[in-house]
């Protein structure tokens, strides 16, 4: 008898079974059903029309195992609705096929590679033999290494990308320092950002460089190491940005912090601008529109259609940071919706 109430107890988180009424007579006994009075034993085949085993086996069933125990014969009744109702629900619902990435998209993300990888390796070469020179004549800024490290991007990508560029008169001179922000979309954002005229030095996670080439690359072009969730990695690396800024050299920030998988603006840390009040440098906003469609974010491996906006925005000065973030991300929210309309 406590089976049956605990089991009667749970019905109405399975279907909204409003009540289970019992009468005196064991071969009557009845339940009432969302509204529909069913039988549980002798006039169990009345109307069943919830239930998707057939009601004539059904009722073999229990005509069988409710042999001199009519409280067993309401459990397993129960047990069956149960059952019966879940399996409705289940499947009730039209499950959509799981979509396929297009194989012309994972054609060109490997082709993709296979270009950037040959073109890093004929670059750091050059680089590796300028940089004792480049040491000695431009230790900050590295120019020359910035020079091919944007011809390796420019050729990486303008045989599968086309790149649309506004503003490009908003750019500072290279030899005026300032603290160069944007949104962040796609794995895309850095090849398309190197290939702009302005020198700057990039943030990345320490992992990164690790990687053979690519990491030897950036330890030439002057990339500041940063140890994410780890604070004092960030405040080094927030001294080494105005260190480097001080000396002559610009440096640019993702105030999201990483890429954004949604495609929507996320929330801008202040690091950037706290750095830009400090040194007394201008914020340099840029919009990147179109990369996160041609290659999403957690799908490094495919290459879509498709084409990229860069929009350079007026320079930003002030001395609260709190206020040039609000201002540089209002600018960059209505340039990504303006792009989408």
């Amino acid at each position: 008898m406590l089976s049956l109430a605990r089991h009667a107890a749970v019905l109405p988180q399975f279907g909204g079974y409003n009540r289970l009424s019992k009468s005196c007579d064991a071969r009557s006994r009845m339940m009432t059903v969302n509204g529909r009075r069913t039988c549980s034993f002798s006039c169990f085949s009345r109307r069943c029309t919830s239930l998707s085993i057939h009601r004539s086996v059904l009722q073999k069933d229990l005509n069988t195992s409710c042999l001199g125990n009519p409280l067993n014969c309401n459990y397993r009744s129960l047990r069956h609705i149960v059952r019966s109702d879940i399996v409705d629900d289940g499947t009730a619902e039209a499950v959509d096929p799981v979509s396929e990435v297009d194989l012309t998209s994972k054609a060109r993300g490997l082709c993709f590679y296979m270009v950037t990888a040959v073109l890093a390796i004929c670059c750091i070469g050059p680089m590796l033999v300028a940089h004792p020179f480049v040491l000695i004549a431009d230790p900050y800024r590295r120019g020359f290494q910035h020079l091919v490290a944007r011809t390796w991007s420019t050729l990486t990508i303008f045989p599968f990308i086309k790149v649309e560029y506004e503003g490009l008169e908003n750019l500072p001179t290279p030899d005026t320092p300032a603290v160069y922000v944007s949104n962040h979309q796609s794995f895309l954002d850095i090849y398309t950002l190197l290939t702009l005229r302005s020198n700057f030095k990039f943030i990345s996670k320490t992992s990164i460089f690790l990687y053979p080439i690519i990491g030897w690359a950036m330890l030439l072009l002057g990339v500041i190491p940063l140890k994410r969730m780890d604070t004092r990695s960030q405040l080094e690396c927030l001294k080494r940005c105005m260190d480097l800024i001080n000396r002559g050299a610009s440096v640019f920030f993702f105030p999201e912090g990483t890429r954004i998988k949604d495609g929507r603006l996320g929330t801008f840390k202040k690091g950037a601008f706290s750095v830009a009040v400090k040194t007394r440098v201008p914020v340099v906003p840029i919009t990147i529109s179109g990369t996160g469609n041609i290659m999403p974010s957690g799908k490094e491996g495919i290459l879509n259609y498709g084409a990229v906006k860069v929009v350079v925005h007026k320079a930003l000065t002030g001395t609260d940071a709190e206020v040039l973030c609000r201002e540089a991300r209002s600018v960059i929210a209505d340039t990504l919706d303006r792009c989408a309309d």
